[in-house]
């Protein structure tokens, strides 16, 4: 983390997923604790999560590209492609969209929130 985060001012969403929280995984976060902060998440909070967003948004485009990716370098590489294309204003949209995600995730008693 140190390459990423020189400053030792990295932030980690930990949204609490399976793989995430194996002993391996929270050793290694232990071993690396002062090189970022790790920012507890409900689990299972994609409403509270924009990037889900994005993953939706490159799988629509990717499984629309005609023809289709036929191996792992050509879906790497659309997938690339479709993320450089999304622009500046989606990415700021979604951070934007932040206070009205924790109003509605609060508002639903932290079920469903329709994000």
């Amino acid at each position: 983390m140190r390459i990423i985060f020189p400053q030792n001012d990295g932030i980690y969403q930990q949204d609490n997923a399976r793989c995430h929280t194996a002993r391996s995984v929270c050793a290694w976060f232990e071993e690396h604790q002062d090189e970022f902060t790790v920012l507890p998440w409900p689990a299972n909070s994609p409403d509270l999560n924009p990037i889900e967003n994005l993953w939706d948004h490159l799988d629509r485009v990717v499984r629309a590209m005609d023809p289709q990716p036929r191996n792992l370098a050509q879906l790497a590489t659309a997938l690339e492609s479709a993320w450089l294309n999304i622009p500046v204003n989606t990415f700021r949209n979604l951070i934007d969209s932040l206070p009205a995600r924790l109003a509605a995730v609060c508002s639903a008693k932290g079920g469903y929130s329709g994000f």
